[in-house]
Order: structure tokens, then sequence, then C-alpha cells
């Protein structure tokens, strides 16, 4: 696929790394040119220095080929202006845009052929409050996945010393939880990805990373690990985007303390949000922490654009008696180094976070959602087969006959609002959504092939 990218900060860049690795043609457009220079070195992309939404250097860019202009750069109106410009002089096929202020967002119907021809609408802070809201609502989760609008979730979890499920193989998960349907998707062991057979056996300390209905994900988390209470009292810090987005989607529910910094967006904060508290300080201030009682806190997450503040104040957190702590992390070299480590519970990174939502538009076939895991290396996607047993390689056959590439397995099915774990004599029907994981992400075309009907194999 030929694709044009707008913007080379954090998202522009993490998007081509991923895309330019699965054999896509990929052209990168910054006015930054030492950026590009580096760029360019490390990945197989073409680059091009200029202003983003100059029909100039789109044309410049090779727009006209592009089959898909995705606009990242940290201006929403920039964004705007070049699928505008696209749609009209070059017709590009399809357009992804990142917005991100509210009054935009809450006009959506500002976003259509007639007004601001925006195909896709991407908003990473509202991606990441939603991924981090996931996090607190299941105690002990290391990542939570919505697939099939929420109905089927895929869940990673840390086994424990002495967890019923420790130590016993896969195929006896059944035996321990009779009436609740659920399939292992996933072990690491290490940092080593295992394809999850029925006779493995899972060890203390393996990340499981495990699909079911939602309405038994607390019940397969406590096989695997300690049952811990809910969560009830949040401090934030961070009072940007994001932060204020998972204050106003958990103020309803739990005691939120927020901490910002800043004079004029604290008291911007408090005037927006209902609820929740809004402290003006520093989150690495011990003094402040201590008397804001951080020992009684269930969960400390820091959601500032400063990676070291970020995880300097995690780690006081921590220290200080927080129950669980969380980081938001841009660099991978820090994501990698605090989870080897364990400095800090959860380690969030906002460009894995968010490169789903891409994907799931770059994707053949008609794949409907992807999630990113481990740090890119593995995916987890939905897709939906379509056509009959003479046009499709999954419509008609019973799980075990689909030819998956290596490290690829059917976690479960959605036929309607029936959830069904993926056995191996189930037989896949015209509109099933399937939900894989795939332990290796290059094996994704193999994937896409099987969910394309004959006419448009490639």
């Amino acid at each position: 696929m030929n694709i044009l990218i707008l913007g080379a900060g954090q998202v522009g860049s993490s998007v081509a790394a991923n895309l330019a690795s699965e054999a896509n043609d990929i052209t990168l457009v910054d006015s930054k040119t030492e950026l590009l220079d580096d760029l360019r070195d490390r990945l197989d992309i073409q680059t091009v220095t200029g202003h983003a939404s100059s029909p100039r250097v789109l044309e410049q860019a090779g727009i006209e080929d592009a089959d898909m202009l995705i606009a990242v750069t940290n201006s929403d109106e920039t964004n705007m202006v070049a699928c505008q410009i696209a749609h009209t002089l070059f017709h590009t096929p399809t357009k992804i845009a990142r917005v991100r202020s509210a009054s935009y967002l809450q006009h959506r119907e500002l976003f259509n052929n007639d007004a601001v021809p925006v195909d896709v609408l991407i908003s990473p802070e509202q991606i990441i409050s939603s991924y981090v809201h996931r996090l607190i609502e299941y105690p002990g989760a290391l990542q939570v996945l919505d697939f099939a609008e929420g109905k089927v979730q895929l869940v990673g979890v840390k086994a424990y010393y002495g967890g019923p499920l420790v130590g016993q193989e896969i195929s006896t998960l059944r035996e321990h939880m009779p009436g609740i349907e659920t399939r292992v998707a996933a072990i690491y062991r290490r940092g080593q990805g295992i394809v999850p057979k029925g006779n493995r056996v899972i060890e203390a300390d393996d990340e499981v990373f495990f699909i079911a209905a939602r309405k038994d994900i607390r019940a397969v988390m406590s096989e695997l690990r300690k049952q811990e209470s809910p969560f009830k009292r949040i401090m934030l810090a961070g009072g940007g985007n994001i932060g204020m987005r998972l204050a106003q989607s958990l103020e309803g529910k739990y005691q939120v303390k927020l901490l910002e910094h800043s004079k004029s967006r604290a008291q911007f904060l408090s005037r927006e949000l209902n609820s929740s508290i809004v402290l003006l300080g520093d989150s690495s201030d011990k003094d402040l922490l201590l008397e804001e009682n951080i020992d009684q806190m269930d969960v400390f997450c820091s959601l500032t654009n400063d990676d070291e503040a970020n995880i300097l104040s995690a780690m006081l957190a921590k220290e200080l008696g927080a129950r669980k702590v969380m980081s938001l992390i841009n660099r991978p070299a820090y994501v990698d180094m605090i989870e080897h480590q364990e400095l800090i519970d959860v380690a969030i990174s906002p460009q894995q976070v968010t490169i789903g939502a891409l994907l799931t538009h770059v994707r053949r076939g008609d794949v409907v959602a992807v999630h990113a895991l481990r740090r890119g290396a593995a995916e987890a996607i939905e897709a939906v087969a379509h056509g009959d047993s003479k046009t499709s390689k999954v419509v008609g056959r019973r799980v075990d006959q689909i030819e998956l590439p290596e490290g690829a397995n059917i976690g479960a099915l959605v036929r309607g609002d029936e959830v069904l774990m993926a056995h191996h004599d189930i037989v896949i029907q015209a509109e099933d959504h399937l939900i894989l994981f795939l332990l290796d992400k290059k094996k994704i075309h193999e994937v896409e092939k099987l969910f394309q009907v004959a006419v448009t194999f490639i």
C-alpha cells in the first residue's frame, strides 16, 4: 500500500516504523529536516521536508498515487486542511486525521465529504485514557483490550506463586472453571512468546493472555493471580488532555485527585471537573504526596509529557505506599528498562496504544480491530469472515481446518450477540467475528489473505 504520513513526531514516526516493516511504500512529511534524516537512515521510507498542508509539498510527496493519507501533525487544523486538500485536489481514497481538541470532536457532523472530508478520526488522548480506565477497572491486569464492541476482552496478567492454575496444564482450565468459557491466547515467559498448546504448563511469573466474554473476565483472572479488591482512590499526576479525560471518565465511580503544576490549568480543571479534587503542585513533591495520603491511594498514575518526571514520580509514589503505580512513557528504551527491572507496575506506551487504531484501517480483508502487544512485536486482531465455502478460506471450515501461519491462533468468535470459544470443531459461518492472536506480526499478511474473498486474493 502507498501511504503518505504527515508529521514525524512520536505518533507519526511510530506509525512509519510499524508500516514500513510490512512492505508498504511510506513517505513521511515534516518541516524538520534533521528529524527526517534520522528516520530515513533507520527506516526504509521516503521523506519530504515542508509544511504538511501545502498542496505543493503534498504533490512533491506523491499524494497523487497515495492509497491513504495519515495526518498526525501536532496541529488539528493542519491535519484537517491536509485532508481537505487531499480530497479536493487529489481524490485520495482514505484520509485519517489526528484531532485532539474536544471542541472539534464533539461535533462529529463536521467530518464528512460535504464539510471536512476525514474518513477516520484518531484521538490518541481519548484512546489512551480509555486504555488506562480499563486497567483501573480490572485490578491486577497488565493489559485489557476490547473486541466486538466490548463483548469480548483479551486480558494479560502475570501468574503468581500458588495460583490455582500455576503448575497446571492449560487443558485443565475448563475443569477449574466449569461453566466459564475461556481460551489462553498466548504466554510470555522471560520475554519469549510461547504457543499455548493444551499440554503447556503455566509457570509462576508467566505473562498469560487469555480471552473471554466480558462478564467472565474477573473469574478467569482469579485463577491466575490473587483476587485483588476493587480500586477506589485514584491519584493522577498531570492535568493535560489525557489526565483531564481520564478524570472525567473516572470521577463518577472513583475518588479522584488530580495533581497539576500550572496554576491556570489547575483553575481550568477545577471548573471542568465535577467531583475530582484538583491540587496545585508538583507530583515529585514528597511532602505534598504525604500530605495527600499517597499511602492510601489504590492507584497513582503519572500522565505528563515528561518521561523522566513520570517515571520518578511513579517510583516515589510506590516507595511512599501507593498500592499500584502506572506511568505514561514515550521512549521505547525506557519502557524496556522499566518493565525489566519492575520499577513501576505498568508502563504505558502511547505509541503502542495508538498504533492499533491506525493499523485497523491499513489491514487488508475486513479487519475491524487491531491491538499491538509486546511493544508491537505481536498483534491481536478482530476480522470478519465473508463469502461462502467456495470463495472464502475460512467460511464453512472447522477451526482446526484453517491454515493459520505458525504462532497464530484463533481465540474466540462472536456470532451475533453470542460469544464462542474457538474449539477445534467449531465451524466458521459468514459474518462471524474472529479474534486472533499473532505472536509474530510479520505473519499478518498470511492472516489477511484468509479473510479476503477469492476475487481479491493478492
